[in-house]
């Protein structure tokens, strides 16, 4: 995944991922900070694939692969309809600062809305400053503070 700058003929493409972009998607989550093989990844496009619930879509530019994004859209109880959450958004290194995180983010918005979601939420490691200030400048604002333990006793 070299740095990949899109002409003026060619805007990053969003669609959704195939299980043979599995490669491409074990590599952004690696760059993501979860590392995963291709038999893994391939493993979680299939558990995505088929619900209408899930969407991982996948960023290209000239056909190659540039960014992801995962999002899930549940019912929420405390606010009485249905919200969209971002579980995973990673444009690769070699392509920051070219509007792909956006072109993702409008997306998710897009479909969201589509889909008669009015809320979207997303968290973000408390050491992702950059990140943070990049969904700031994209609308998004701060919300509650999440809480997470991992199970294995």
């Amino acid at each position: 995944m070299g740095r990949i700058a899109p002409s003026a003929q060619t805007a990053p493409s969003v669609r959704l991922a195939e299980l043979g972009d599995a490669s491409d998607v074990a590599e952004l989550l690696g760059q993501l900070g979860y590392p995963c093989t291709r038999d893994e990844a391939i493993e979680r496009i299939a558990t995505l694939h088929d619900d209408p619930r899930h969407y991982l879509l996948l960023a290209e530019i000239d056909g190659h692969a540039c960014g992801l994004v995962a999002s899930h859209t549940r019912y929420s109880l405390t606010h009485g309809s249905d919200l969209t959450r971002i579980t995973a958004l990673v444009v690769a290194q070699s392509c920051h600062r070219q509007g792909i995180g956006r072109r993702l983010l409008r997306e998710v918005e897009r479909r969201a809305r589509r889909d008669g979601v009015s809320r979207i939420e997303v968290t973000s490691n408390a050491r992702r400053a950059e990140a943070h200030e990049f969904y700031r400048s994209c609308g998004y604002s701060d919300g509650s503070l999440k809480f997470v333990k991992t199970l294995g006793d």
